[in-house]
């Protein structure tokens, strides 16, 4: 398929009330559609993994188009500049974290961009930073310990970011980090403490809510090995 044919069935079951739904949700890109994410799934696998149809179907401008680009871009031969030009173009949570979690955590460039996007200033390329760290916690089986651990700074560093969808961001790295195993989850909750420890809400909000889903996690964990022991 083309992109214009692609386009044209995006149109095809486009849903004006599911708009005004993203709307609710913090979502309020120019150009929506209202197609939920299974459906674009679903074409994106009907499609295969197509690099020049991506980048096709992002210059649209389309905010349905650049979330199937995400799903049908091969991370080999996504470069450096793409990834740039992308998270500029970023104008909502849902194609920052689509983007991020289906197609950027699995670039040669993950790791190096989590850590670039966190000083940036716009609130979707920062958020994207704490986006990276949260993915790849959960899809990069094969990566170290260590290699998370340059991100706990930066998650205290940026926790007094009052702006919503970073604050967010922040959380969601460090609760995903910390889950990542019991070693990460020891380091997580102790720099849940430090940030606990600042004079921000924002920043005590961000602990108190990991450190919550953490230790709840320690305890589910505990429960599931005692069950298996007995």
């Amino acid at each position: 398929m083309t992109a214009d044919q692609v386009i044209a069935a995006l149109h095809q079951s486009a849903d004006p009330q599911a708009v005004e739904g993203m709307a609710r949700f913090g979502s309020r890109p120019a150009q929506a559609l209202g197609i939920s994410i299974p459906v674009l799934r679903k074409m994106a696998k009907a499609l295969g993994k197509n690099h020049s149809l991506a980048l096709e179907l992002w210059a649209s401008g389309l905010h349905e188009a650049r979330i199937l680009a995400s799903m049908i871009d091969d991370p080999r031969l996504v470069s450096e500049h793409q990834m740039e030009a992308w998270v500029n173009d970023f104008d909502s949570w849902d194609v920052c974290d689509q983007v991020c979690g289906n197609l950027f955590d699995k670039t040669p460039y993950a790791f190096q961009k989590a850590v670039e996007w966190c000083h940036c200033e716009p609130e979707f390329v920062r958020r994207a930073g704490f986006v990276m760290m949260a993915e790849l916690a959960v899809h990069d089986k094969l990566a170290s310990d260590e290699a998370f651990l340059p991100f706990f700074p930066l998650i205290k560093q940026y926790a007094t970011d009052e702006r919503n969808f970073v604050k967010k961001a922040v959380n969601w790295a460090l609760r995903q980090i910390g889950k990542r195993n019991a070693i990460l989850r020891v380091s997580a909750l102790e720099w849940a403490e430090q940030i606990r420890a600042m004079d921000s809400k924002t920043a005590q909000w961000i602990a108190k809510d990991a450190m919550k889903e953490l230790l709840a996690h320690e305890v589910k964990e505990n429960t599931q090995d005692e069950r298996l022991s007995s």
